[in-house]
């Protein structure tokens, strides 16, 4: 892989404000505001579907092997390292594999495949069933980026070989081709995930007064959610715990949402890493941990 140009800490053209469009999920060189960050800089890397939504949804053949709404994205089958494995004694809940509202995250940000690989692609005769499961770079290689060169390397957030992923641009590691453009390395997870907060966790039913967890305020289906407003229904803006099968569980859709959340009113901008609270004065734990 050759060099990319973005040496230097780039100023993010996203907004925040508005929608999904306006925010680093944005993986298109364009959006609403006038264009990405990165410009055409990334098109060697990664096709530019020029469509936001792409990246993770397709309206038809959507990927079935996991729970998500019409799910475009690969998601390559893998065993994480879970938090219980630290053998912590004040773990005392079951912990089961990452359920779907933390694949979908984990799907970019554990860096086995690349931010590019999905199943389905704009136009017709673009589509793959295999890019459920493993990412096919033939297949990829396919798309024509219209706004500049075409991707002939798909990268991803992996971790484990920066020097051929996005961290190979996006890291202040000295060594790193191209490193100095904004640091991305908090956000590569990896499957390594004993030093991320427990996912696929069992949230304790004996919670409230006297325990060490508050008690979800209310339910729906398969969502139980701390109510904060009152209006019965599960906000953006409210910690949620999913049910996939193992009871309700924390799973990183449980603090963050992939779209963005408001800080306020009309004009406000989202909350920064899309948490669904802000944490001041630890507000994000202090919504589930009774401290």
């Amino acid at each position: 892989m050759g060099p990319a140009l973005a040496d230097v800490e780039l100023p993010s053209k996203f907004s925040n404000q508005g929608s999904v469009g306006n925010t680093r999920h944005n993986l298109t060189q364009r959006q609403a505001s006038g264009g990405g960050p990165s410009n055409t800089i990334m098109n060697p890397y990664r096709n530019d579907y020029e469509e936001v939504c792409v990246y993770c949804h397709t309206p038809h053949g959507a990927n079935a092997a996991v729970q998500l709404p019409l799910w475009n994205r690969t998601i390559k089958p893998t065993s994480y390292q879970t938090y219980d494995t630290l053998g912590t004694s004040t773990l005392n809940q079951p912990v089961t594999p990452p359920g779907p509202n933390s694949l979908a995250c984990l799907s970019c940000h554990d860096g086995q495949v690349a931010v590019d690989s999905i199943i389905n692609m704009p136009g017709s005769g673009r589509y793959d069933p295999n890019q459920a499961t493993s990412q096919n770079n033939t297949f990829l290689n396919g798309w024509n980026n219209s706004s500049g060169p075409d991707a002939t390397t798909h990268l991803g957030l992996d971790a484990v070989t920066p020097s051929a992923s996005c961290l190979a641009c996006h890291s202040s590691t000295a060594g790193i081709v191209g490193a100095g453009a904004t640091d991305f390395k908090a956000y590569a997870i990896g499957t390594d995930l004993r030093n991320d907060h427990p996912v696929g966790i069992l949230y304790p039913t004996a919670s409230g007064p006297g325990t060490d967890f508050k008690t979800p305020t209310a339910t729906r289906a398969n969502l139980r959610y701390f109510d904060t407003n009152g209006n019965a229904r599960p906000d953006k803006d409210e910690i949620r715990l999913y049910d996939t099968g193992d009871g309700y569980e924390v799973e990183c859709g449980s603090c963050h949402d992939p779209h963005g959340v408001p800080s306020g009113g009309v004009g406000s901008v989202f909350r920064p890493t899309f948490l669904r609270v802000a944490n001041t004065g630890s507000a994000v734990c202090l919504t589930c941990h009774s401290k």
